[in-house]
């Protein structure tokens, strides 16, 4: 057996999987976090999103968020879903790339890079137009169950007693990506929305139909399931 490209093939190959982890590699991840005060108390749940800048030969420039809608169980068969998607006239996606970065200047006073972000900790206010869509579900099972719920009158949606008290994003470390599975290797990206709401695999763009169920403008400009879900 012919050994004299081993070395040689070895190389190259070592070359191309730095290269594509380079590529791939989040810039950075961070904990959303949403807290609703219900009359029995606060419930919270939160979710680890990971931003992934361009980094490829195709100068693209396109920035990409990887991770799933974050859904509160209130209890008593309620529910509120913070969404991967900002209104800006109409529904956008692209606002989830910076809602870190954006939260961080705004708390810090000052302009904070995107090569920072890595660096960074402790937990920030998401406030004002940084508050992703929420909607609620009278039914997760049902797409069209979906309605919207005003981030500042969750009492008009959810009933009496039910108040968003917050929302957070945190800058957690990327760990040992593509290991990143846990523990010491670093906190995966959260994934669970397609349990908590089963039709989403389903046919016929049921995520577009939640959407226009909760009357949310634009549905028909963007990728519905992207509000969800992204890879």
């Amino acid at each position: 057996m012919n050994f004299k490209w081993f070395g040689p093939i070895a190389l190259l190959a070592a070359l191309w999987i730095g290269d594509q982890i380079r590529i791939n590699r989040p810039g950075h991840k961070y904990r959303l976090t949403v807290e609703v005060e219900t009359p029995e108390g606060r419930k919270s749940a939160s979710g680890v999103m990971a931003v992934h800048p361009d980094r490829s030969y195709s100068r693209g420039g396109q920035t990409r968020t990887a991770g799933d809608a974050v859904f509160v169980d209130l209890g008593g068969g309620k529910n509120l879903v913070a969404l991967l998607a900002h209104i800006d006239n109409k529904l956008e996606l692209d606002g989830m790339n910076y809602v870190a970065l954006r939260a961080y200047t705004a708390a810090g006073g000052k302009r904070v890079s995107f090569n920072e972000m890595s660096r960074l900790s402790g937990a920030v206010p998401v406030k004002d137009a940084l508050i992703p869509v929420l909607v609620t579900f009278g039914d997760p099972a049902n797409p069209a169950t979906a309605r919207n719920v005003p981030p500042l009158d969750a009492e008009a949606i959810l009933g009496k007693g039910y108040r968003l008290e917050g929302i957070t994003a945190e800058v957690v470390p990327n760990g040992y990506w593509p290991l990143d599975f846990g523990g010491v290797l670093g906190e995966p990206v959260t994934r669970g929305i397609q349990t908590k709401l089963p039709w989403l695999n389903g046919a016929g763009d049921p995520a577009a139909a939640a959407l226009r169920a909760a009357g949310l403008p634009g549905v028909e400009t963007i990728d519905a399931s992207e509000t969800f879900t992204r890879k």
